[in-house]
């Protein structure tokens, strides 16, 4: 598994973060009794799920659903859900990738991973950390994958990526740092 280190004076950004004035994107102000850490949950920037299944037969699917950057503009689309860049699978892995979209896009993450496999003739692990290291040409992105034969890899740039893994036989496995 990967966790690539950046330098010490890099600046890492957190989404999550509240806003300062309490509105949502767009500064449409929104009222919401559900709370979470005591502000109400409208003032959290929505968070990317996404999904990489293989089934009994080998058959890789990929999905990712996003809610944007915080204090995005107005009408700006999701850029993790395109496929390729931050969504693919084919017959030989499914991955779903996370971060700033414009960097996912440049790069076409999600396609790069299977490519190398195919061409390059490297392991899901080894296509992940390859994709990670020579392909984001900058911003911070995470992603998740497995393969035809189940192996199961990520990595991020970032200081933390929400992950979690569950096969059949009841492994589980959930993890935010390396």
């Amino acid at each position: 598994m990967l966790k690539l280190a950046k330098e010490a004076n890099t600046i890492l950004f957190d989404y999550r973060v509240p806003l300062q004035n309490g509105y949502d994107n767009c500064g449409v102000e929104v009222e919401n009794p559900l709370q979470m850490n005591g502000l109400p949950i409208s003032v959290y920037a929505p968070e990317t799920v996404g999904c990489v299944v293989v089934d009994s037969e080998g058959r890789c699917a990929a999905a990712t659903s996003t809610g944007g950057l915080m204090n995005k503009k107005c009408g700006r689309i999701g850029d993790s859900p395109l496929i390729g860049a931050g969504t693919y699978a084919c017959k030989v892995c499914g991955v779903s990738c996370t971060g700033e979209g414009e960097a996912i896009i440049r790069g076409t993450l999600a396609r790069e991973v299977a490519a190398v496999m195919e061409y390059k003739g490297l392991g899901l692990e080894e296509a992940v950390e390859y994709v990670m290291e020579h392909r984001l040409d900058g911003g911070k992105a995470g992603l998740i994958a497995v393969s035809s034969s189940g192996e199961v890899a990520y990595g991020f740039n970032s200081n933390a990526m929400f992950r979690a893994c569950a096969t059949q036989d009841g492994f589980m496995e959930v993890g935010i740092w390396e």
